[in-house]
């Protein structure tokens, strides 16, 4: 299955898109790849805040303010590899029975299906700005993100 039929498929099914993940066997570079998606998805995301910031600041370029977004995005990796450890630390205290990898696959494959709207979410602060549409947006992605992460992770833990 491709990647955009597969997110198409998650928001229908978050389980069932799990299941097939783990059902691929355990392999690092497939859940790297994963959170990359998300990562170059997030950082496109933050293209036109930056281009914004840098018309209101009257600067010639918003390259600079790019890099550094993208500098920022890829040092937010260990936290992510983090979270999904401390995840998974909770859902064994919480009787989960799965594994390191599932955490990490249920939290990438997660942030990979909430990253379109994390495209719409930079497109409103860079055509709109801050106000009730930001405040809307930003509240229903992590609304999303939450429910995907934790249904993922629920079926990952079930063992």
């Amino acid at each position: 299955m491709t990647v955009t039929t597969d997110l198409v498929a998650t928001w229908r099914s978050p389980r069932a898109a799990v299941r097939r993940h783990l059902a691929r066997g355990v392999s690092e570079p497939f859940a790297f790849t994963l959170l990359l998606v998300f990562l170059i998805l997030a950082f496109v995301g933050q293209w036109p805040a930056a281009a914004r910031e840098a018309y209101l600041a009257d600067e010639p370029s918003a390259a600079p303010r790019i890099l550094g977004r993208a500098l920022a995005v890829l040092a937010t990796i260990p936290l992510w590899y983090g979270l999904a450890a401390l995840s998974r630390l909770v859902a064994r205290a919480l009787g989960g029975k799965g594994s390191w990898y599932g955490a990490r696959i249920a939290l990438f494959w997660a942030l990979a299906t909430v990253g379109p709207l994390m495209l719409l979410q930079g497109l409103v602060i860079g055509m709109i700005g801050p106000g009730p549409a930001l405040t809307t947006v930003n509240i229903l992605v992590g609304l999303a993100f939450l429910w995907l992460w934790l249904t993922m992770l629920h079926e990952a833990e079930r063992g």
